[in-house]
């Protein structure tokens, strides 16, 4: 069929991969090529008359009428790049090179479909960002919201998961979801939730259009209004195994995933995985270097930074704090008379006693061996420490069961306060530690009744 006055032309073009287009001042399609329906998916017909900017992504429309007026005062443009709508909802990437007949009065264009060239340098962009992110965030939840932000510069991502798969345990968790409200801290729909463990499960990337139901799917899911969803799911895939997935829903009323999606997801998913994995153990090793393996409370290294950071704030406020220095009588005789098993159980049984008896602001650390230390922020009171001392006092001096066996031991509390008894860290550490020896000293001197502290009750 012919169209328009530039019918002739179709003889030669209709050969081309790429478009012709031609468009007239005031911005309408007059000709175009039949390879147009392959790269924008309207037919010859259906073009002719349309405004050509109406095809344009919003986003790209003010760039791209500026380009044509250049183009109409005379000024031939190659290789602009824009994006257009196809007739289906998705975009299509363009490379354009177009010139002005002044005699006809039209703008002649060649269109080139880079759709596929833009997803490559895209996919590599984001493989690129997402190890970037591994090493620049602050925690998972930091480094899942990064992930969450380059993931939607590829593909709608406003329903978003990243859940994680435990193999001991075969628990399944969501670390981070987000919905269309942009919630991250929303919880995952049961749909979700079930699509998650299949694609673990099944160790494939899914794509689940509710409009054609999945063979492994007879109930599609579908929002609570009852609107068609699509979901698309890959697995984390890591060296040792499956560690989790993600897991996107499209928008309400939005465009479907497309098996282009899905292939595009899997293809970065691996490289997700890996930088989860590394900030994983970025995490573990940090732990580790803070906290004791045994009690889980703050080491050593971790109380003196919280330390120094009380009293500057203490300083800067004019507030007061309070060290309390605990150290257990003959803990040695726990260890030689019942085990070192049976030692380890009863200072992660302090551990617990001593959380237990301070506000969660207050720190809690392990020096070493059997010496704890406790942090108290804000005291109000000088009686407050002395008060919280009685309070640990009794609650580690009551009865502890031990491998069957029922065991009774005292501590010895040393206090020291700031600023009457230091201003720096290590003076008040040094006078708490002096006031603990001065009250074990003179609990065995007094010889009185605790001379069996660790033996059965």
């Amino acid at each position: 069929m012919e169209i328009g006055p530039y019918a002739p032309l179709n003889t030669f073009v209709d050969l081309l991969l790429d478009a012709i287009c031609v468009v007239d001042r005031q911005g309408h399609f007059v000709f175009v090529s039949a390879a147009c329906e392959r790269i924008f998916g309207y037919t010859q017909q259906e073009i002719i008359g349309m405004r050509m900017i109406d095809l344009v992504a919003p986003d790209d429309r003010e760039r791209t009428l500026a380009a044509a007026n250049d183009i109409i005062a005379g000024h031939p443009r190659l290789n602009f790049e824009n994006r257009y709508v196809r007739k289906d909802g998705h975009l299509v990437d363009i490379m354009w090179s177009a010139r002005w007949l002044e005699a006809d009065q039209v703008r002649i264009a060649i269109a080139h479909d880079i759709t596929e060239r833009k997803q490559s340098e895209s996919a590599q962009a984001a493989l690129f960002a997402i190890s970037e992110a591994a090493h620049a965030a602050v925690d998972l939840f930091a480094l899942f919201g990064q992930i969450h932000q380059i993931i939607g510069k590829l593909l709608s991502a406003n329903n978003f998961s990243v859940a994680l798969y435990d193999r001991k345990s075969e628990l399944l968790s969501f670390p981070y979801h987000a919905n269309e409200d942009h919630d991250s801290a929303a919880v995952p729909q049961a749909e979700s939730r079930a699509f998650c463990a299949e694609v673990i499960r099944s160790r494939l990337p899914l794509l689940r259009n509710a409009t054609v139901p999945d063979a492994a799917s007879a109930n599609p899911a579908r929002v609570d209004n009852g609107a068609a969803q699509c979901w698309l799911g890959v697995p984390l895939d890591a060296q040792h195994g499956t560690i989790g997935a993600l897991i996107l829903c499209s928008d309400r009323g939005g465009m479907p995933y497309t098996e282009k999606h899905k292939a595009l997801l899997h293809f970065i998913s691996t490289q997700v995985a890996a930088a989860i994995e590394r900030k994983q153990l970025q995490t573990r090793l940090q732990y580790m270097s803070q906290y004791d393996a045994l009690t889980d409370l703050p080491n050593r290294g971790l109380l003196y930074d919280r330390l120094d950071v009380a009293l500057a704030r203490s300083q800067r406020e004019q507030t007061r704090l309070a060290l309390l220095y605990i150290d257990l009588d003959k803990f040695k005789q726990v260890n030689d008379t019942f085990g070192h098993a049976a030692g380890d159980l009863l200072l992660k049984e302090v551990a617990s006693r001593l959380k237990e008896c301070v506000r969660g602001a207050d720190t809690v650390a392990r020096m070493s061996g059997d010496e704890f230390v406790v942090l108290l922020e804000n005291v109000q009171a000088t009686e407050h420490a002395a008060m919280v001392a009685e309070k640990i006092r009794n609650a580690i001096s009551q009865p502890i069961l031990i491998s069957g066996r029922s065991l009774r031991i005292l501590p010895s509390i040393g206090v020291a306060r700031y600023p009457e008894n230091g201003e720096s860290g290590q003076q008040l550490l040094t006078c708490a530690d002096e006031a603990m020896y001065q009250e074990k000293r003179a609990s065995e001197q007094a010889g009185a009744a605790h001379g069996d502290a660790a033996q059965p009750s």
